[in-house]
């Protein structure tokens, strides 16, 4: 799997963005999907993930973003969105979709994903 993330802009704190992730080239029905960031000098840090179909859809997220950011998957069009409201100049970062097949519990941990693609720039102004 090789992913693609795109939306990502230049924002003011309080506003909104969207960001997609697929693969143009084969399905990503089978793994659960995973949104990180990483801003200048730090670790790619965990934001969201989102369950295969197969596994309930199920969503979870990082205390930093919830009741902020939504995660879902439509899976006719075979992506994966990050709805960002209520940004605030600390969520300014390069955001990542990773896939993966590994249990809930070690969703939060980069080193179990592949197919990173590029990455989108998010910058949030104050």
């Amino acid at each position: 799997v090789q992913l693609q993330a795109s939306g990502g802009g230049l924002v003011q704190a309080g506003g909104s963005l969207r960001l997609s992730c697929t693969d143009s080239g084969r399905s990503i029905r089978g793994y659960h999907i995973s949104w990180f960031r990483q801003a200048p000098g730090t670790e790619r840090e965990f934001v969201a993930t989102v369950s295969r179909p197969g596994s309930g859809g199920s969503t979870d997220y990082a205390n930093s973003v919830k009741g902020r950011f939504t995660i879902s998957r439509d899976n006719t069009k075979n992506t994966v969105y990050l709805q960002m409201n209520s940004l605030k100049p600390e969520d300014t970062a390069v955001y990542y979709c990773g896939a993966t097949t590994t249990v809930l519990s070690a969703r939060q941990t980069a080193d179990y994903y592949y197919g990173w693609g590029q990455g989108t720039q998010v910058t949030v102004s104050s």
